[in-house]
């Protein structure tokens, strides 16, 4: 499925792009590209990268959708980059040697993110071995067991992979799980004698007490979690009546989930540091005359506005470029913070020389939202025209609800905590002494979509194989328990 490395000229090209790229001071593992046509490309995305995946039907959705959408001319995949040392990355056959170029410096950028930024420390960077391992063990499974049993707990699996906790500090081991309760906690524990002397050695007080504890015991054994668990499927790999296999699945789903996270965590900040680069590598070093209309050409549909939709590449490339502006003038802290003339701002140069080295450290150390919550300021949104939309029923289309800084940065907050999914916690695997489970979504002035929480529900209830329960919170109703059960889904009001 793929192709050869680079050609000669590439590879000369490539060379000559990361020449440029290290003296800039960026620092990236060894790069290994291979060109691929528009239809292998479009296979590899559907695989997020990785030319060895598990097989399920949802990537060969994606792939119709991808294979579509380029027939229609709504997308083009110019390149991709995947996270491992080496770094591997995929040229699309058909580029013009200029788009080549333009992929290349892209590509620096990405892979000196991964490297360095502080959210990558946990990454695997053997994720391409990884992949292709968990992909082995599944079809063992499917040989084994079958396609449909495989497949079913798989779905399952998957429509819960965003139950995790994505501020662990790395991906939490499983230890080993007991099958059954120590032996300890079963007997009573006696003095050993001979059998005439057992009622004066053990007394009926004595194995009424004893008995008291080892009850006491058994209660506070069915009390857990101790603290609210926010990793949902690790705890499902610890107390879910699970086999071996699906087990391992679920290990499995984990494992990708936590590799995929950071990414997701770092969308903004990560095309914006790669389309800053390539914007400087390019325009500064690397651009000759005649390619320069169809590098504006495609720079410019790369970060191109959205009405209504937020386009990462730009709004992380005029940040990047915006606290590099400040810090070059000195335009941060409280003397300037406290200047409340929009001229004087406009004009302030202390002529530090801060920026290139701040933007490194902000590389380094920040996700989007911390990012967002840090350099988005109010200039910057007058500046950008940023506004807040809501879509009108009414008209059909997105229109403006807000002008407001602080709305507008709520909102763009609130979008990337959590990747915009709600948060919930395990916080009883014994409900009502039933083994039932008991969640609780931390509502944060979003209802859930309830046809979505009762699908999930539904499978939670095929892992645990015992009712499953959630509290939220409905605007209109107050604190709302959604079950699902034997019977199916039901709901009932908890105020």
């Amino acid at each position: 499925m793929i192709a050869p490395a680079l050609p000669p000229d590439l590879a000369e090209l490539q060379a000559e792009i990361e020449a440029y790229a290290r003296e800039y001071g960026l620092d990236f593992p060894e790069i290994r590209y291979q060109m691929l046509d528009y239809k292998t490309m479009n296979l590899v995305a559907a695989y997020d990268g990785f030319p060895t995946r598990y097989p399920h039907w949802r990537f060969g959705m994606e792939y119709e959708r991808l294979s579509k959408s380029y027939a229609y001319g709504l997308h083009r995949i110019y390149e991709m980059v995947i996270n491992t040392d080496p770094c591997y990355a995929y040229l699309l056959v058909s580029n013009l040697r200029v788009d080549q170029k333009l992929v290349m410096a892209h590509v620096c950028g990405h892979a000196d993110f991964f490297k360095n930024n502080l959210w990558f420390a946990h990454t695997n960077r053997k994720m391409l071995d990884e992949m292709a391992n968990h992909a082995a063990r599944i079809r063992s499974y499917i040989n084994r067991y079958g396609l449909e049993a495989v497949e079913q707990f798989l779905d399952a699996c998957l429509s819960l992979d965003n139950l995790i906790d994505i501020h662990a500090p790395g991906v939490k081991r499983r230890p080993e799980v007991e099958d059954s309760p120590p032996e300890e906690m079963t007997a009573i524990p006696k003095l050993k004698a001979k059998d005439y002397m057992d009622p004066f050695i053990n007394p009926p007080e004595y194995i009424a007490a004893q008995q008291q504890k080892l009850q006491a015991a058994r209660e506070q054994r069915k009390q857990f979690p101790e603290q609210p668990e926010r990793d949902v499927l690790l705890f499902l790999m610890h107390y879910a009546p699970l086999e071996n296999w699906q087990r391992d699945i679920l290990g499995i789903v984990r494992e990708e989930a936590y590799y995929f996270a950071p990414q997701r965590q770092t969308k903004i900040m990560n095309e914006g540091w790669a389309s800053y680069w390539h914007s400087t590598i390019m325009t500064q070093r690397a651009l000759k005359p005649e390619e320069l209309i169809d590098y504006a050409d495609h720079h410019a549909g790369t970060i191109a506005a959205h009405p209504g939709r937020l386009n990462p590449y730009r709004l992380g490339l005029e940040l990047f470029r915006d606290i590099e502006d400040r810090w070059n003038r000195g335009a941060f802290g409280p003397e300037y913070e406290a200047c409340d003339s929009l001229e004087a701002r406009r004009n302030w140069d202390r002529q530090l020389g801060l920026g290139r080295e701040k933007i490194f450290e902000v590389r380094r150390i920040y996700n989007d939202v911390g990012f967002i919550d840090a350099f988005l300021t109010e200039d910057f949104a007058r500046e950008h025209k940023l506004f807040a939309f809501a879509y009108n029923e009414r008209q059909e289309q997105y229109e403006i609800s807000s002008r407001d800084f602080q709305e507008i940065k709520r909102k763009l907050l609130f979008q990337l905590t959590n990747f915009g999914q709600p948060i919930i916690d395990v916080v009883d695997a014994n409900y009502e002494n039933r083994g039932e489970l008991y969640l609780v979504h931390r509502h944060e002035g979003i209802d859930l979509d309830v046809p979505f929480a009762e699908a999930t529900l539904e499978n939670l209830h095929f892992i645990w194989n015992r009712p499953v329960h959630l509290e939220t919170v409905v605007q209109d109703s107050g604190r709302v328990l959604f079950s699902f059960g034997p019977d199916g889904p039901r709901q009932r009001k908890l105020d």
